[in-house]
């Protein structure tokens, strides 16, 4: 008979004498993966400890498989179930191929012997990882990375329906955190193994998973298509920050600057000046820009740095009031940077600060002002700009 659903809870309270978690309702189908999201101390890691049966739940109930989990035996339950919880195995002496066959045990027998089927099972298990080179090599010999995938090559070795992972790309590089999430996402769409992990990267969650469940507070604060659940006003309200915004049009979170050390006009659009404005939030300015076009990159960006912007309606019926408004704020800033954008709007922005004698800079080699051929070269002069800015406003004092 087949199920639906790969994992259900229905009225789950879980926690360690006192709840942590309470009223949770899940229903996990199969080939999904789920992304659980929340700050630390929200309960991520108790929910799986309860969900894999290494702690009882203090209420309510847990069904793998349509089967009631605390009726279901210690071998079936590992047939259906894989745990990756958050450790650091080192076993002495143990070869990769060897680890990984320890994942064959609820198939074994009460002798333990590897047949056939199973010694084919680990090796397809590690070339699922891409880790069949570390066969021979010693566990405990293996960098973190490498590591990380043999851990989920024994998790498969079980031949699970469901895979529980705590925090899977903890402790890893970037190009380690990519692989491992690659892998899981593949082994979701190709084995249709449903996969349940505790993430800290909401862009990597954002980009990976079929669905989100945000915990905090004490409860499932949400639960859905990440495309649909993670708004930017959710993941500041969940993790409790306001320096910053996720934006989900762009995948990622920006960091605002600060504005204590003064305000830039930056003349963008069509997407040039989405890496400038980066650049100068870091160094803590203030960001004005102009003049863009709704839809725009630049637009996106501007307002997930919490920048000014003066942006024009796709079917605004006086473009020009747009312009003029950038034009009247230009002055106000204490400098200009130019990214090259092209159109009449940028020009006239040009020749406004050419006729106010205002300091700026601009990326290439045509126009007034200081010609930059690189943003390192641009970051250095607003650089030298500031130093001399504090000189003399140090002399001024004296």
């Amino acid at each position: 008979m087949t199920h639906a659903s790969i994992l259900r809870s229905s009225g789950l309270t879980v926690g360690y004498r006192q709840p942590v978690l309470s009223d949770i309702d899940l229903d996990f189908g199969r080939g999904q993966f789920i992304g659980l999201l929340g700050p630390n101390g929200a309960g991520k890691t108790t929910l799986l400890r309860t969900l894999s049966r290494h702690i009882k739940p203090l209420s309510g109930t847990v069904e793998i498989l349509g089967q009631n989990i605390e009726r279901i035996s210690a071998l079936d339950l590992a047939r259906a179930v894989s745990v990756c919880l958050t450790d650091n195995a080192k076993p002495p002496l143990l070869s990769v191929s060897e680890f990984v066959a320890l994942g064959r045990y609820p198939h074994t027998g009460f002798m333990g012997r590897l047949s056939a089927r199973d010694v084919e099972v680990v090796g397809q298990s590690l070339a699922a990882v891409a880790a069949g080179d570390l066969a021979d090599r010693l566990v405990e010999e293996l960098s973190d990375g490498e590591r990380q995938k043999v851990v989920l090559a024994r998790a498969l070795a079980q031949e699970p329906k469901l895979m529980l992972l705590d925090e899977p790309t903890a402790h890893l590089d970037l190009k380690h955190r990519i692989e491992v999430m690659g892998i899981l996402r593949s082994l979701c769409r190709t084995r249709g193994l449903s996969v349940l992990a505790s993430l800290h990267d909401i862009d990597i969650a954002a980009k990976v998973a079929d669905r989100v469940l945000l915990v905090g507070e004490g409860r499932v604060c949400d639960y859905g298509l990440p495309e649909a659940v993670l708004t930017g006003e959710k993941v500041a309200r969940l993790y409790d920050f306001d320096a910053a915004d996720f934006d989900l049009r762009l995948g990622s979170i920006e960091f605002r600057g600060d504005g204590g050390a003064g305000r830039a006009f930056v003349i963008a659009g069509h997407g040039t000046g989405a890496a400038l404005f980066r650049l100068l939030s870091k160094k803590g300015l203030t960001i004005e820009t102009g003049v863009l076009n709704e839809g725009d990159l630049d637009a996106y960006v501007a307002g997930a740095l919490g920048a000014v912007s003066y942006v024009r309606a796709a079917h605004a019926d006086a473009p020009c009031q747009t312009l003029a408004a950038a034009l009247d704020a230009l002055p106000a800033c204490d400098f200009v940077v130019d990214s090259g954008a092209r159109g009449p709007d940028a020009d006239a922005l040009r020749a406004r600060s050419a006729e106010r004698g205002m300091p700026f800079f601009r990326l290439g080699d045509t126009g007034h002002g200081h010609a930059c051929a690189s943003l390192a070269e641009l970051s250095a002069a607003i650089d030298r700009l500031h130093v001399a800015g504090h000189e003399s406003s140090q002399r001024a004092t004296a």
